[in-house]
């Protein structure tokens, strides 16, 4: 399981899983009913991503996020 602190760490993750899966941007934008650019944003950590948005495309990848109270 991987510590998610930031939007730079959610989007390695997202282009990770993408590049995994074999989807590039425009297959994995068009599944997932976003703009390629919003994609991208959102692989580049851009941290005023929609979080809805965001947590379609990750659901749409097959993974599960999780948050945990610290301490």
């Amino acid at each position: 399981m991987e510590r998610i602190g930031n939007a730079s760490a959610l989007g390695a993750l997202i282009r990770e899983e993408r590049k995994r899966q074999g989807y590039t941007q425009v297959e994995l934008a068009g599944l997932c009913g976003v703009g390629v650019t919003y994609l991208s944003h959102l692989e580049g950590g851009k941290e005023t991503a929609e979080i809805g948005k965001a947590l379609h495309v990750v659901a749409m990848l097959g993974v599960d996020l999780f948050a945990k109270r610290r301490g």
